[in-house]
């Protein structure tokens, strides 16, 4: 591997002025000690999610290092919930208008993925995104963090999003049908 890629995660929590350890701080703190780098931050609006964005795209010098922008939010359909809110993909694709040029978008099953071809057309042509992936089951009971940890563990080894997707078969089948898991690129 040339160099480390590093993973930017943002998680909707009910109150960004309380936050509170979450399974998703414990489940980047496991892939630390494998030796792969992330960033975490919450939000608890659009307006945070915007200017955690803008952070990370315009302040933080390591942006083209992050691979992956890890999005662990609950929403129904082609939405996400911030809040009491729900904001379309194709509102948070123009939020990323040509600022996730090569990224992956990846969400945990905590919203439920199910793009047809031209709405994930649509999605990675707006935000300049390689890819954007997901599950079809959506759950807060069945956590899609070991498999969300397998994935980044083979974006890290393999460039090839069709590889990592038959590696991720390949070493875990049952888990990837159960959820469902997605990639559109």
């Amino acid at each position: 591997m040339d160099a480390e890629k590093f993973i930017f995660c943002l998680e909707a929590i009910p109150d960004s002025e309380q936050p509170t350890e979450t399974v998703t701080i414990k489940g980047l703190e496991q892939l630390a000690f494998q030796g792969i780098s992330s960033i975490y931050n919450y939000c608890d609006s659009i307006e945070e999610l915007e200017e955690r964005l803008g952070t990370l795209v315009y302040d933080d010098t390591h942006f083209k290092e992050y691979e992956i922008i890890y999005l662990v939010m609950n929403g129904e359909e082609d939405t996400i919930q911030l809040g009491n809110n729900y904001y379309t993909l194709q509102e948070i694709a123009e939020l990323f208008e040509g600022k996730m040029k090569g990224k992956i978008i990846h969400f945990s099953n905590t919203k439920a993925l199910d793009l047809n071809a031209d709405d994930a057309q649509y999605f990675l042509d707006v935000t300049g995104a390689r890819a954007v992936s997901g599950y079809g089951m959506d759950s807060v009971t069945i956590s899609s963090l070991p498999l969300d940890q397998l994935f980044f563990t083979l974006c890290q080894e393999e460039y090839d999003v069709i590889e990592v997707v038959e590696l991720m078969h390949q070493k875990n089948y049952v888990a990837c049908k159960a959820l469902d898991f997605r990639l559109y690129y």
